[in-house]
């Protein structure tokens, strides 16, 4: 969901986010759907062609695994 919304805050449709990361179009679909889960060479092409640093396509991840921990 994250590439999702960084892709659609930039305008950009999926095919011109497949041409600017060099990853295919069905490839995208399976990542935004969360059928597929990428390696990090593709996020790192993702983030590039998002104009994005790589950790703000996961960083949502790790605040929302901290939210759910159990002060200590």
């Amino acid at each position: 969901m994250q590439i999702r919304r960084l892709r659609e805050e930039r305008d950009y449709s999926l095919e011109q986010l497949a041409e600017r990361s060099g990853l295919s179009f069905r490839g995208l679909i399976y990542i935004e759907h969360g059928k597929r889960n990428p390696s990090v060479l593709t996020l790192v092409d993702i983030a590039a062609a998002l104009d994005v640093a790589p950790g703000e396509l996961i960083n949502h991840l790790a605040e929302g695994d901290s939210a759910n921990r159990a002060p200590q």
